[in-house]
């Protein structure tokens, strides 16, 4: 494993990151035992950057995370993040009605203990805003935020999904170490203002749903996903939507092995060729796709193979949105 420097932070993390959610949200039913051994299995090839949230299950995921967390402390560098709530107390998507986003600094000294006492730690490493709450100022989610870094519950801020005018009133009250948003291939809208306002500040990226969401491995197939998986909701899935989509990712799978890579290592590769910055947190629950993904670090691509992948990127353009109308209503605030 290779590692990046964390933003304007001293902590070295690795330069692929692990993202928990579906081992407990979102993708249909999973296996306890199979996650845990994938956690295992991380900490054993140097993945020490983990990533969940509270909304993750309704807290089962940093639940989950703690069994292997906690004998290994020292080990993992966790992330999690706070912001969705449910009004019933049950974990439903984040364009649900039954969903809502609580950014206020009362909730936050609550969301925070609760994560805590989840995870079974003293602190957690990185602390991210889920999304820019519209209803409370920035200055004020992330002035709680920084509460929580003199009271030693947290050393590191982040934010997730917003805007660069939101970014820098963050970074005003409080360094903000991290912007988790999503970034692929397929998923470039960063590459507009965000990411260069993020290394204008020294914010180092943090890339979820890199595989957008498995489509691009040309391993998805999206007739036999679980009734309850998340991804059937979004456009990019639907229609002649995922006919489209399906037909890039089946080029660009070819062009992986052509280059003795699978699609998933490619699109890996292509995200840490973007700068030490940038650092992908493809999401599993297996072991070998663990393996695949973290040997993408072995993979340098030079200028030939990244005008192929333009070009590929031009004949078949992706269509389809990566959220719901009412899911984007939560990003780029």
């Amino acid at each position: 494993m290779i590692y990046r420097t964390l933003g304007n932070t001293n902590e070295q993390i690795s330069a692929i990151g692990l993202g928990c959610m579906g081992m407990s949200f979102a993708y249909g039913p999973s296996d306890e035992g199979q996650s845990i051994a994938t956690l295992e299995k991380a900490l054993e090839i140097g993945l020490n950057f983990w990533d969940t949230a509270d909304m993750y299950g309704n807290g089962a995921n940093e639940e989950l995370i703690a069994k292997v967390l906690v004998p290994n402390r020292d080990k993992v560098f966790i992330a999690t993040k706070f912001g969705f709530r449910f009004k019933n107390g049950i974990a439903a998507p984040s364009n649900s009605l039954e969903t809502y986003f609580d950014g206020s600094p009362k909730w936050i000294k609550s969301a925070v203990e609760h994560s805590l006492r989840r995870l079974k730690v003293d602190v957690i490493d990185l602390y991210y805003a889920h999304r820019v709450d519209p209803n409370v100022p920035i200055e004020e989610t992330v002035g709680a935020m920084s509460d929580l870094v003199k009271e030693g519950k947290v050393k590191y801020l982040g934010l997730s999904e917003a805007s660069p005018e939101s970014i820098r009133k963050a970074h005003k009250i409080h360094p903000i170490s991290a912007l988790q948003n999503e970034y692929s291939i397929l998923s470039r809208d960063v590459e507009k203002e965000v990411l260069k306002t993020t290394r204008e500040l020294g914010i180092s990226l943090v890339c979820y749903s890199p595989l957008s969401r498995g489509l691009v491995t040309n391993t998805l197939q999206v007739d036999k996903l679980d009734d309850n998986d998340f991804r059937k909701m979004l456009p990019r899935y639907q229609g002649s939507n995922l006919a489209n989509n399906n037909q890039l990712a089946h080029v660009f799978a070819a062009f992986a092995q052509s280059k003795n890579m699978t699609a998933a290592q490619l699109a890996l590769a292509w995200l840490l060729h973007q700068g030490d910055d940038v650092i992908p947190i493809p999401g599993t629950r297996s072991e070998k796709r663990l393996i695949e993904n973290a040997g993408a670090i072995d993979f340098k691509l030079n200028e030939q193979e990244l005008k192929e992948i333009e070009d590929i990127l031009k004949k078949y353009p992706h269509i389809g949105e990566r959220y719901t109308e009412a899911q984007y209503g939560l990003v780029n605030n």
